[in-house]
């Protein structure tokens, strides 16, 4: 067992070492450019005031302010991350407040700009489209141009009406949706796509869950709709009237533009339709559908080379 001498030396050496590491720490701090500007604009302070406080000047000292010490958001070094310290004062005592980064800020814009597109099963590569990246091939040009004339349009106001891209497999009709999308983001302009086999069978299920008419009315107000292969879906006639015929009814009513990719032209489309899975033939009704399509979208074709070939 030590004798109480020698532990009272010890914890004297140990107290000496705080004292001596303390006061090399309040040197540093109040010696930092930016504390010594601080405190000269705040001459009301009291120097007991300053000595109270200094774990808060401390803090600010080692945090990085705007992202000097940081090289981007995810690397980010301070306590709270995104954050950047500021020093202020309050009835003659100091107060440290946190504010959002440069980096911070520019990550949520781009968070927010992501969630402006929404999709149901369309793939990583048509998330990632982008408008520079269509080329000039002739059998698109007239796609290009109509593409590139919405998005004109749409930086003043939203257009009412959307296009109809058809045209046969694999000549890039879906691409145009994703670099659309892509586009209208930096807009503000917000889109859902949709890949019209799955959106048939995400409606069905939606029925066991009584989630149908919630999801069927973000479909109807979205900005801009966009459906993928339509006509390739298998037909019911309570998908097509109901479901389809509805969303579609809406927008046409709002003046809400939709955009549509499909293999068969509009007079194609509309035989397809008219044949339900139980063997109907209804002319009347998959006519009325294509008199919706017409409403909100322009129809333009496209040709060429399958390009999931080269």
């Amino acid at each position: 067992m030590e004798s109480i001498q020698s532990t009272l030396k010890k914890w004297m050496r140990e107290n000496a070492n705080f004292k001596d590491n303390y006061e090399k720490i309040r040197k540093e701090t109040l010696q930092d450019p930016e504390i010594k500007e601080f405190l000269s604009l705040h001459p009301e302070l009291e120097q007991r005031v300053i000595d109270k406080n200094l774990i808060k000047l401390y803090e600010f000292k080692t945090q990085s302010k705007q992202c000097d010490k940081c090289e981007s958001f995810g690397t980010c070094i301070n306590m709270i991350q995104g954050y950047s310290p500021v020093l202020k004062t309050d009835h003659n005592d100091i107060h440290l407040q946190y504010e959002k980064c440069h980096q911070r800020i520019d990550y949520e814009k781009q968070k927010d700009l992501e969630n402006l597109i929404k999709s149901l099963y369309m793939p990583k590569e048509i998330l990632n489209a982008s408008i520079d990246k269509l080329d000039n091939d002739p059998n698109r040009s007239n796609a290009i141009r109509e593409t590139i004339s919405f998005l004109r349009e749409a930086t003043i106001k939203l257009p009412t009406k959307g296009l109809y891209f058809s045209g046969p497999f694999g000549v890039g009709k879906t691409y145009f949706l994703g670099a659309l999308a892509n586009k209208l983001k930096e807009s503000n302009i917000s889109s859902m796509l949709i890949y019209m086999p799955e959106f048939v069978r995400e409606m069905k299920g939606s029925i066991k869950d009584d989630s149908i008419n919630a999801k069927i009315d973000y479909f109807k107000r979205t900005d801009v709709l966009m459906l993928d292969d339509i006509g390739a879906e298998t037909q019911s006639a309570w998908f097509r009237d109901e479901i389809l015929g509805s969303i579609l009814q809406y927008r046409m009513m709002e003046q809400l533009p939709v955009f549509f990719t499909s293999n068969y032209t509009l007079d194609q489309l509309e035989l397809q339709l008219s044949h339900s899975n139980r063997g109907d033939t209804e002319m009347v009704k998959a006519g009325r559908i294509i008199e919706r399509i017409k409403q909100v979208s322009k129809e333009v074709s496209m040709s060429g080379e399958n390009r999931r070939d080269l």
